[in-house]
């Protein structure tokens, strides 16, 4: 039976690929601008990453309606931002999401077949549709999808590496959040193409970068369940006790 959703986005691991995910995004200049503009970015730079992290786990394991409250809580927090509910532009955050966890689950383990590969490709597509984009918009084939993001049109400005140096050198951090950037910023890069890390002003260590994946490989795979869906659950237990309290 071909992978589903469900049975990916819980890993842990796949968090790896938040921070590029965040870079791809606002790589439009379109998003970049309202991040800039309309966001306190600068002043709580993990916010965005957390609230990426409660809407997909929500969309992809809570109940209908836990998705559509979380649908209606994106959606208010997008109203009177510029852009921020075209279809097109949600259509690029949920690629971004897409193919930096196909990247990292390549990474870790090759691959999927191509009944897989297609069936998480029409899997992903909640990611944005629960937001309003229209199914048909999806990508219907990984050739579709290739041909979609090798084709987006991509400009790093000033608004995106300002965004680039809160994600990666945020300040006020506690000492154990602190401890694990050098690695973030290592992983973050490796996931990025050379000309989007060019454009940042990137600098990228690709042995330190190999050596992460080497690890991983031999570790992640032989945790626990519980630990590795530790992400998932944590944040479904928080936006669930959030819902109570507004009760």
């Amino acid at each position: 039976m071909a992978l589903s959703i469900a049975e990916v986005s819980g890993e842990g691991i796949l968090l790896a690929g938040g921070a590029a995910a965040i870079l791809l995004q606002v790589a439009d200049p379109r998003i970049a601008r309202s991040v800039a503009v309309h966001s306190d970015f600068a002043e709580r730079p993990l916010d965005r990453l957390h609230g990426t992290l409660t809407y997909l786990y929500v969309i992809v394991y809570g109940t209908p309606d836990e998705a559509r409250a979380i649908a209606r809580r994106v959606g208010g927090a997008h109203a009177g931002v510029p852009g921020a509910t075209d279809a097109g532009l949600q259509l690029w955050v949920a690629a971004t999401i897409y193919a930096t966890a196909m990247s990292i689950r390549e990474l870790l383990g090759g691959p999927d077949s191509p009944a897989d590969a297609e069936a998480l490709l029409a899997d992903y597509a909640v990611v944005g549709t629960a937001l309003g984009v229209p199914r048909t918009q999806w990508p219907s084939s990984r050739a579709a999808f290739t041909a979609y993001w090798d084709g987006y049109p991509l400009e790093v400005g000033d608004d995106a590496r300002g965004v680039a140096r809160e994600l990666l050198h945020p300040a006020g951090l506690p000492w154990w959040m602190r401890a694990l950037l050098p690695a973030i910023r290592v992983v973050t890069t490796g996931l990025l193409s050379a000309p989007l890390r060019d454009a940042y002003g990137l600098e990228h260590d690709e042995r330190r970068f190999a050596r992460y994946v080497r690890l991983a490989r031999r570790v992640y795979p032989r945790l626990p369940r519980r630990v590795r869906e530790w992400p998932k659950n944590h944040y479904l237990r928080r936006f669930r006790a959030a819902i109570d309290r507004a009760r």
